[in-house]
């Protein structure tokens, strides 16, 4: 096992920070970071800004220029050994003279997956890894996820009174949560790869489910807009419910309208149908399948109490994410999710991983226990 120091700790958490900044555009690639530093002193950083451009160790070793030779470079995750967009990061620190390469994770790609270390460690450049790998996990859970499993991290993402509530029983929602909280749901939506709703939601509120980009916040650079991609939003609607004038099909990015009976007319060109086999678990675990195969890392469920149960019936959902008013809905207003539980041997246990106040509201995540 490897030995790390106090130094190499704060180096990392510098190196884990500036990877989250690549939490938007990024995507599919992972948020990596990278600081390379000579006599205990930072010489170069960087981060993968966007995809398609230059990888965290190429934007840190410009920046850090010929000091580079015989320098450390820290890096949240193993350096790539292939060709992809970008040449691999895994040959430029090698052509730079970098000496020693400490590392947080093992990168799960099966087109690198130790192939970057051998690289480095043939080149006669040491290399240690394993220094806060929880920490750069976490960074990258749809990624990972669908490097080892073939499928995205999935989230369901609700919002509810302090009754548990989710719409009056007329299915008027708007607006449950306050704007802050509302804010906070376009910087999620934007981490993401695509978002499945359902034709329910569609009828009920008319929603659009693209993001926002004037709410992310001032962190978001007005030169990122050009870069960022909007998420593939992906319409169930298994019996052909929706029309095209409504809201979600006049916003021009990415529609998957997923069903088996699909009308008879000409679709924009940003609508694609899809058909996905099977039903109930089947049916969703083929079409996470396919939003992997497709690149998508992380996926988020903004649905009815309906199909955000199916989803968590079916034990393919990895983050439940709960925006909670301080609102009193009633008894006869609308459940989170219906779930047909009894007994509570059969109730669902959660961890609470996170929890924020957005003005009155409060953001709850959990994680579902196996």
């Amino acid at each position: 096992m490897a030995e790390f120091s106090a130094f190499d700790a704060n180096i990392m958490a510098h190196a884990l920070r500036l990877a989250e900044k690549g939490i938007f555009l990024a995507r599919p690639n992972p948020r990596v970071g990278c600081v390379i530093v000579k006599d205990e002193q930072i010489i170069g950083e960087g981060f993968h800004q966007a995809f398609g451009e230059a990888h965290a160790e190429v934007n840190a070793l410009r920046q850090a220029g010929d000091g580079a030779k015989g320098a450390t470079a820290y890096v949240t995750l193993e350096p790539c050994a292939h060709h992809g967009k970008t040449p691999p990061c895994a040959q430029a620190l090698i052509d730079a003279g970098i000496s020693e390469v400490i590392c947080a994770m093992r990168d799960p790609n099966p087109r690198v997956d130790g192939g970057g270390f051998h690289m480095l460690k043939q080149a006669g450049i040491a290399v240690k890894y394993g220094l806060m790998t929880q920490e750069a996990e976490l960074l990258n859970p749809g990624f990972i996820k669908r490097m080892t499993q073939r499928k995205p991290w999935v989230r369901v993402k609700v919002a509810i009174s302090v009754d548990g509530r989710t719409a009056m029983a007329s299915g008027e929602s708007q607006w449950i949560t306050g704007e802050q909280s509302r804010r906070d749901v376009q910087r999620l939506r934007a981490r993401h790869d695509a978002i499945i709703t359902g034709s329910g939601t569609l009828a009920l509120d008319n929603p659009s489910m693209n993001v926002r980009l004037n709410e992310l916040g001032e962190e978001f650079e007005k030169k990122a807009f050009s870069a960022f991609r909007q998420p593939v939003r992906i319409l169930i609607d298994r019996q052909a419910r929706a029309n095209l004038s409504q809201r979600f099909f006049s916003i021009e990015s990415p529609i998957w309208w997923v069903g088996d009976k699909h009308p008879d007319v000409n679709l924009p060109e940003h609508v694609e149908r899809k058909q996905v086999p099977g039903s109930g678990k089947e049916f969703l675990s083929q079409l996470l399948t396919l939003c992997a195969t497709n690149e998508c890392n992380e996926v988020l469920v903004e649905a009815g109490s309906i199909l955000a149960a199916e989803f968590i019936k079916a034990q393919l959902v990895d983050e439940l994410i709960i925006y909670m008013a301080p609102k009193l809905m009633g008894s006869q207003a609308r459940p989170m999710a219906l779930l047909p539980f009894d007994t509570m041997e059969q109730a669902l246990t959660l961890s609470l991983s996170d929890c924020r106040h957005f003005g009155d509201d409060i953001r709850l995540t959990y994680r579902f226990k196996s």
